[in-house]
């Protein structure tokens, strides 16, 4: 069997429903489908993959392949205006078949890859993208998505074929580190898994069974304390908001389920659905702004992507003239919320791609090349990088997340003599330096840091105009033109009046 193949068995295992029919899809049906969506046959149940293809050779582990890929803009605006500027692409070895899910250790110092045909997990280490590590255990079989506790110590994966468990790994087991120590029974194919802000709970979506089922992480082992099953059907997904009161679950039937966490009268999570939010046809991943506004959802057949306002669950669609969704699967917001990260399957229909969002306007800005079909994508903490699981090559590819500067402000009127402290809003990847512009001068006293900070005690009063730059070597670097008012301190008014008001002192 050919990685053409195998990929394609991946796939329609992945769009699979649950307990109802399994969309298969027959190589022959897809040369008159250039968007990839899969026709129907229905079947009884769902079918594991072939011994063959779960015995594929697994890669030995590899450094980093000094193999760059310049992204691909998507129309002049995305090239030319300060949105997106070309983005670097590398691309990284792991060690097994099937690079699939990905999730990043919240210090940002290693990425965890599930290879889903090699049965494994691959470690990077993001410092230098070497593969450092290779987990196996006797339950890691076909793993799918990984996620990892807030504080780092533990890694949880879905074994979606055979096990119907989530396997936990320890991250700093003393001298055995990276060690699977638990092995949790779940409901049948678990797929998304996420884990709340305070690390106490993994909600596992159960694409086989059609339930979430909802671990306590702080047990020892965790285990199952509660099955979801209201409006879930076939979900593939998990995304919790950040204050950890909602979860979102995309369901095989084009519907997001929404779960209340509020605790109890038990003290524990109720975990009652208060809703279902339509949205595109086959929705699977999806992904929660920081901010806790919004949710955007890969729709898997219908090539779109759905955005939910989460006070209120309506939902709008992201625009993308250029068509780059080509069966998008998962999808990453950067840590500042103004990116989101969509991964395109479908590589033998032009999706080798990853489209990049702008979530300010909703609006698809750029397309970049990556592996053959990408699957998981996650972004380190300090929003430089993403990285995505190339489940057609079995690689991991590395953007470099590059944003040229933004620079605005309009500073509040200062006094002599009193201290100023002015911080103008500059917006950019890398931090862009702000600096005076040539032939500009600060007015006496004041001083513009790096990081475009106006601080001083002024002496002089007026009105004085200068100029300003923000400059990070991405794109053009931009000015702005500032003027400034600086009253005079303000005089001491009033005085005691003549003696003579106070009367005549002595006899």
């Amino acid at each position: 069997m050919d990685i053409t193949d195998h990929f394609s068995q991946l796939s329609i295992m992945f769009i699979g429903g649950g307990n109802g029919p399994v969309a298969a899809a027959h190589p022959q049906q897809r040369a008159d489908n250039p968007k990839g969506h899969i026709p129907v046959t229905v079947h009884h149940r769902l079918h594991p993959l072939s011994r063959r293809s779960r015995t594929a050779a697994v890669f030995g582990a590899a450094a980093l392949t000094v193999a760059v890929t310049l992204g691909t803009a998507v129309g002049a605006a995305s090239a030319d205006t300060v949105l997106t500027p070309p983005i670097d692409v590398g691309t990284v070895n792991v060690t097994g078949t099937a690079a699939f899910g990905v999730a990043i250790t919240p210090n940002g110092q290693y990425a965890y890859v599930t290879n889903y045909g090699g049965n494994t997990l691959s470690v990077i280490d993001t410092s230098n993208n070497d593969v450092i590590a290779t987990v196996t255990g006797t339950d890691i079989n076909q793993p799918s998505t990984v996620a990892i506790t807030p504080d780092g110590k533990h890694v949880y994966v879905t074994n979606q074929w055979g096990r119907d468990t989530v396997s936990v790994i320890d991250t700093a087991l003393g001298d055995a580190p990276n060690t699977v120590t638990a092995n949790v029974p779940v409901g049948t194919n678990p797929n998304g898994i996420a884990i709340t802000p305070d690390g106490k709970y993994a909600y596992v979506a159960n694409v086989g069974s059609s339930t979430v089922s909802v671990i306590n992480t702080t047990t020892d082992p965790p285990a199952v304390i509660a099955t979801v099953t209201d409006t879930i059907y076939a979900p593939r997904d998990v995304a919790i908001t950040p204050d950890g009161q909602r979860v979102y679950v995309t369901n095989g039937n084009g519907t997001a389920s929404v779960i209340d966490t509020a605790l109890n009268a038990l003290g524990v999570p109720a975990n009652t659905v208060i809703g279902t939010v339509p949205v595109g046809t086959t929705p699977i991943g999806i992904a929660i702004t920081p901010d806790g506004k919004y949710a955007y959802v890969a729709n898997y057949n219908s090539s779109t992507v759905s955005v939910v306002k989460i006070s209120d669950n309506t939902v709008t669609t992201v625009t993308d003239t250029a068509n780059t969704f080509n069966n998008p699967n998962k999808v990453a917001i950067t840590p500042d919320g103004q990116r989101a990260y969509v991964t395109n399957s479908n590589y033998q229909y032009g999706g080798q791609t990853v489209s990049v969002i702008d979530t300010t306007t909703n609006t698809v800005i750029n397309a970049l090349t990556v592996g053959r079909g990408p699957t998981g994508v996650a972004i380190t903490p300090d929003g430089n990088h993403a990285y995505i699981a190339n489940m057609g090559d079995d690689t991991v590819s590395v953007i470099k997340i590059e944003q040229a500067p933004t620079l605005t402000g309009n500073p509040p009127p200062a006094v002599v003599g009193q201290p100023y402290d002015y911080a103008f809003t500059i917006i950019g990847r890398p931090a862009p330096t702000v600096t005076v512009a040539p032939n500009s001068t600060l007015p006496t006293e004041l001083t513009l840091s790096p990081a475009g900070i106006l601080t001083g005690t002024p002496t002089t009063s007026g009105r004085f105009e200068f100029t300003i730059t923000a400059t990070n070597n991405i794109g053009e670097p931009v000015t702005l033109p500032v003027t400034l008012e600086i009253a005079d301190a303000p005089t001491s008014s009033g005085s005691l009046g003549s003696l003579e008001n106070f009367g005549t002192f002595g006899s």
